[in-house]
């Protein structure tokens, strides 16, 4: 995505959020509730990466152009402290997704420009103390986000070069990367693009991966799926109309059958959302969360139970997406969960936030 959508904070909430032992938005009532706490940087934080209920990494930047801002940070204590670990000249650098083995070893992305600065892929062993870039595509080349198979294989996704979207490959945990022959790739749409949220690409094993597209107005915005770790793919419609600020924002799948997409206009009241019980065969719509959603996960161990935040605050489903309760109105661009690990949240303003739930954490 070459465009950046620059989204509002709560000021107060961004201020209440200082002290991580009362930052705590409980709706009356009970359920679903965010414990806030600030992390190592004021940036924006655009996804984050549970490793453990100890271990969590994050990144972001991109809401200064050109960028000042781009940010790396990790917690080894469970949220408690942060450290800084952005890379050297890393501020100017647009990270928009971190894929974690422990609190030592982390692959990060940074988007470039797609017109004068290239994609770089970063690889720490130590915690952030040193990195090396391990791959920089070639212009036009601007990768949105990647996704892992398992500790060793993964899929990096850019936008289209030669009408195609470009897929790379790793299957050393992120140390080397190669570009993937895209004879497989069905071609794309003019004008459609991936959207760099960090949850814009899926994998599940073996060999199992989505990624999301926009597609320009008056078309259905689009989801390709692989089964065999990306040699080859085939496209669906999604039922989210395109438009130049519209697009597949996020998915997750539950399982290899079950997922579900977020997204459409940044600009609205009413967000949208589709969910597919064929693996991205076919794709229906869902019911409609309470505004613009930039991110969407499956809660682990919660079976049909999805949360879904963006500048509009965040939503649950517990029918598979059918139906959106509103649960907070704090700003939060992505989230991520782990099984036995929890979720966690992160946006503007370098905020973090723990999920809890009324009957035991998420």
């Amino acid at each position: 995505m070459r465009t950046v959508t620059v989204l509002a904070v709560i000021a107060a909430l961004v201020g209440a959020a200082a002290d991580p032992a009362s930052a705590v938005a409980r709706p009356a009532g009970g359920g679903p509730s965010w414990r806030f706490t600030r992390t190592a940087t004021t940036n924006r934080l655009v996804i984050a990466d549970v490793v453990s209920r100890s271990v969590i990494w994050a990144v972001g930047g991109g809401e200064t152009m050109p960028v000042t801002d781009g940010s790396v940070v990790v917690t080894t204590d469970g949220g408690r402290s942060w450290r800084d670990v952005t890379p050297p000249g890393g501020a100017m650098e647009n990270f928009r997704d971190v894929m974690a083995f422990g609190r030592d070893e982390a692959v990060v992305l940074s988007t470039g420009d797609g017109e004068t600065e290239p994609t770089q892929i970063y690889r720490t062993v130590d915690g952030g103390d040193s990195w090396r870039v391990v791959f920089d595509d070639a212009l036009p080349a601007f990768y949105n986000c990647f996704a892992f198979f398992d500790r060793r294989r993964g899929l990096a996704m850019s936008d289209p070069v030669g009408g195609k979207f470009r897929i790379a490959g790793t299957t050393d945990g992120g140390r080397s990367w190669r570009v993937l022959p895209d004879a497989g790739m069905p071609p794309a749409l003019d004008g459609e693009f991936g959207r760099a949220t960090g949850t814009c690409l899926q994998a599940s094993g073996p060999g199992y991966a989505w990624f999301g597209t926009s597609t320009p107005a008056g078309v259905d915005n689009r989801v390709f799926r692989t089964t065999d770790g990306g040699h080859t793919w085939r496209v669906a419609t999604v039922p989210l109309p395109g438009g130049d600020d519209a697009g597949v924002r996020s998915l997750s799948f539950q399982d290899r059958r079950h997922g579900i997409a977020v997204g459409g206009p940044s600009a609205t009241d009413t967000g949208q959302a589709a969910v597919t019980a064929d693996g991205g065969r076919t794709w229906s719509p869902a019911g409609s969360p309470a505004g613009f959603h930039n991110g969407v996960t499956w809660i682990p161990g919660k079976r049909s139970t999805a949360i879904a935040v963006g500048p509009s605050g965040s939503d649950i489903s517990t029918d598979g997406g059918r139906h959106w309760r509103h649960f907070d109105d704090a700003h939060l661009l992505g989230v991520d969960c782990a099984p036995g690990a929890g979720c966690w949240a992160v946006g503007r303003g370098g905020l973090a936030a723990r999920l809890s739930l009324s009957r035991g954490r998420a």
